[in-house]
């Protein structure tokens, strides 16, 4: 898998903070499921996530960001950001609320800053692979880093 030298949003946000990472580019293979990407940069799919985007009962919205193998618990997502209940918002509603499309929504970088959890399986890795905001590509960035561009919290959200 090459390397990638066209700069995402995510990967100018990354370089004016200084922190490093590694982009991956799958643009020519037709690929779009999270397991597929995984395959096709030759990743372990549990190190690979996905970025989701909620709305709960109260009508705040969360971010959550999950390996790609996996499925979001609403239940355990809820209770994570105390909320009695949440939802996926529609497909359509991500692009005017985050500035991303379904496919390539990054949890850095959204025009607003939601609470952000990322399933504590997360560190069971150096780094975890995610969406640098435009399908095709993806970013590798170590937790330690991510936490000096985006605050989030770790819990146990996934099945």
């Amino acid at each position: 898998m090459k390397k990638n030298n066209d700069k995402t949003n995510v990967m100018r946000l990354l370089d004016q903070n200084k922190i490093q990472y590694a982009s991956y580019c799958y643009v020519d293979t037709g690929v779009i499921s999270g397991i597929d990407v995984a395959k096709v940069l030759n990743q372990n799919p549990n190190q690979v996530f996905k970025t989701l985007v909620t709305v709960g009962n109260s009508k705040s919205n969360y971010v959550f960001v999950v390996p790609v193998n996996k499925e979001l618990n609403l239940k355990k997502a809820a209770k994570a950001v105390n909320e009695k209940s949440i939802e996926m918002i529609k497909s359509k509603e991500l692009l005017p609320l985050t500035g991303y499309i379904h496919g390539g929504c990054s949890p850095i970088g959204m025009k607003k800053q939601f609470k952000t959890i990322i399933d504590i399986s997360a560190t069971d890795f150096d780094t975890i692979i995610f969406s640098a905001g435009k399908i095709g590509y993806q970013v590798e960035v170590s937790l330690e880093e991510l936490k000096r561009i985006l605050n989030f919290e770790l819990s146990d959200i996934s099945e």
